[in-house]
């Protein structure tokens, strides 16, 4: 996204009740939906007393940590930064941008359910996809960095679903 795209971007989400009330919802809101359903995944897992729990606790807390390490050691600075415009939500986080810890916990999550069950795990998917849109249209990320926590996310995602 460029500045010219991300100034409109911004401007239309602050200037619009309607669309900066919808962003609002998937960007804070819905975010708590699908990581409510980790812990409620983790516990069904524990009383079906299955080996795949500790799949499910390992693989999402290494990508966290993952993902927490890359972005300390990258350092790419946020859209808002680098274009000198206030985000929609008026994020204040310097630098760390890449990749989207937000878009990789949604995405990890959502793996995790879709190998518990493929319908369950589509919605998740599409939960994890609004709220990585919501990333980039509310000026927190470029796609570059939600598309990297995605990646990250999805590979590590297919070790739990194979195992």
């Amino acid at each position: 996204m460029n500045r010219q795209n991300y100034e409109r971007t911004v401007t239309f989400f602050k200037n619009n009740k309607t669309a900066y009330r919808v962003l609002f919802f998937i960007y804070n809101i819905l975010p708590n939906f699908l990581f409510l359903a980790y812990p409620a995944l983790l516990i069904y897992k524990f009383f079906r007393q299955e080996q795949s729990l500790l799949l499910l606790i390992f693989v999402p807390l290494g990508v966290l940590i993952g993902v927490s390490v890359l972005r300390y050691i990258i350092n790419e600075p946020r859209p808002y930064e680098v274009y000198g415009i206030d985000s929609v939500f008026h994020k204040k986080t310097e630098g760390k941008s890449m990749p989207s810890r937000h878009t990789a916990s949604a995405f990890i999550i959502a793996m995790a359910v879709l190998s518990l069950n493929v319908f369950f795990g589509i919605i998740a998917l599409a939960i994890a996809a609004l709220i990585t849109t919501s990333r980039v249209l509310a000026g927190a990320h470029f796609i570059r960095d939600v598309l990297a926590g995605m990646a990250i996310s999805v590979a590590a995602g297919c070790i739990i679903i194979i195992f």
